[in-house]
């Protein structure tokens, strides 16, 4: 089995259960991880892979083989994502250009979906760019979103002032000059996953539906390995940051799924329930031996 994992921890845990059930196992070094996710949907270059939630509810929509292994290898808060060099705020999205790696990216599909449902934002009535397609193949942007010219990249563009407002996770630049558009995004996420009573999840693991056929035991000893590095410490804060088992996982995919299908990002409704039969029937196991 071939294991995309951005984690060692979790990398060195799932493979060594892999091996013990007598299946051969061998992580692939793919960094960023994100990197892994369109070979991983579309070719099956993968056995197990982590992926962004949004990449699973795409790939679902798009009736790729491709199923949800329930455990979270990175659970952050996003309100700070939104970001602007002048003295631009949130309030003044409507209007003004906002650039974003893809469409499709789960950051800004959380963010974009805070800025509709706690800031009234009609995201319409913004100049959207993005720089890149989704992982999965056949996956479109919505007509009123505009493809920056090759070569473009959102930093650049961002730092250079081509865009108001920039939807940046990890990719963000150091830069003394940039300034998070939503006021205390600290309190205002840390409230926000409170009221919700989970984190917006980023990545997830995902499983090919030829890896759960051939090698079930080993990827259910992989779900059993990452699961018990995530609980061995308790977490920090109201909610835990990587949520484990169905269960633990539907608030963050229900409200993402929303989200999504609001933004024109999967086709059709993807209920939760559907992504748990999924994985159970083919992994011939109950939702309960997946945490819920």
């Amino acid at each position: 089995m071939k294991l995309v994992l951005g984690r060692d921890d979790l990398a060195a845990a799932a493979t060594s259960a892999v091996c013990e059930t007598g299946t051969e196992a061998e992580r692939l070094d793919i960094s960023p991880v994100h990197k892994a996710s369109h070979g991983f949907v579309n070719a099956s270059d993968a056995d197990v892979c982590e992926l962004a939630i949004v990449t699973v509810l795409q790939a679902v929509a798009h009736d790729r083989p491709v199923l949800l292994l329930p455990v979270t290898t990175l659970g952050r808060h996003q309100h700070q994502t939104l970001v602007t060099l002048g003295t631009l705020s949130v309030a003044d999205v409507e209007g003004h250009s906002v650039g974003v790696r893809s469409w499709s990216q789960t950051t800004g599909v959380w963010m974009r979906g805070f800025l509709t449902e706690q800031y009234g934002v009609d995201l319409r009535k913004a100049d959207w760019t993005t720089y890149e397609g989704s992982h999965v193949d056949g996956a479109e942007d919505p007509d009123w979103v505009m493809r920056a010219p090759a070569g473009a990249t959102l930093q650049a563009d961002f730092l250079e002032g081509r865009i108001d407002f920039g939807i940046m996770g990890n990719g963000l630049p150091s830069d003394d000059r940039i300034r998070t558009a939503v006021d205390n995004a600290s309190e205002r996420a840390e409230q926000w996953s409170k009221d919700q009573g989970f984190i917006p999840v980023n990545h997830v693991v995902g499983v090919s539906a030829q890896a759960a056929a051939e090698h079930p035991a080993a990827v259910l000893a992989a779900y059993d390995a990452m699961r018990s590095v995530l609980t061995a410490d308790a977490e920090p804060g109201p909610v835990p940051l990587h949520p484990v088992g169905f269960e633990a996982l539907r608030g963050a995919f229900t409200k993402a799924a929303a989200y999504a299908l609001e933004q024109g990002v999967i086709p059709r409704p993807v209920d939760y329930d559907e992504i748990v039969e999924r994985s159970c029937a083919a992994l011939a196991v109950t939702p309960a031996r997946l945490g819920g």
